[in-house]
């Protein structure tokens, strides 16, 4: 008997833990969910960012169709929903990004990160030259190297230097941990 859709999501998931296997098999994983929420907070009230775009729930920047304001309030059903919404986007992203470059899970949630973090256009092969030569390349140390964005609205912010850091770790050693709270350094 063949295997559902959902068995066979799990198998490529499970599969690729060990193996790469094509992008559009996956989705962010539970641990790139919880690294997300860690690192952008859970907000339920709409504030401005560092750039000073309207900002809602897990880094959710608010569109008109949301039909919120800064100072709108948000529970915490909304600020989930948002959240899988967001993760859709920037995982049908990556896999363009990707094409047909197969990918462990963990890089997979890295370059989900990244585009959840910095929006589609800016690893364009315009905005991302290199990023998009290692991905033509195969090159998965150079698609590593290119994962670091550090300024909002021009202005280096610290916690982006983090937020690389540990996007990084999870795309070279599937490390989820918070680099904040282990005290790497690399960037201290």
């Amino acid at each position: 008997m063949a295997p559902s859709a959902v068995e066979a999501h799990q198998l490529s998931v499970l599969n690729a833990s060990e193996h790469r296997v094509p992008a559009h098999l996956l989705s962010a994983s539970d641990e790139m969910k919880q690294a997300m929420i860690e690192e952008e907070g859970a907000r339920k009230t709409v504030y401005l960012d560092v750039a000073g775009n309207p900002t809602v729930g897990v880094g959710h920047l608010v569109t008109p169709d949301d039909g919120l304001s800064v100072g709108d309030r948000i529970s915490d059903d909304q600020i989930l929903d948002l959240l899988e919404k967001d993760l859709r986007i920037a995982e049908r992203a990556a896999v363009r990004l990707l094409g047909d470059l197969p990918v462990h899970q963990h890089e997979f949630d890295a370059l989900v990160d990244l585009i959840f973090n910095v929006g589609e256009g800016n690893v364009s092969e315009r905005a991302s030259p290199r990023l998009n030569q290692a991905i033509a390349s195969g090159d998965y140390q150079g698609i590593a190297d290119e994962l670091s964005y550090h300024h909002a609205a021009g202005s280096k912010a610290k916690g982006l230097i983090y937020r690389s850091e540990r996007r990084a770790n999870i795309f070279m050693e599937a490390s989820y941990d918070d680099p904040r709270e282990i005290g790497s350094g690399q960037f201290t």
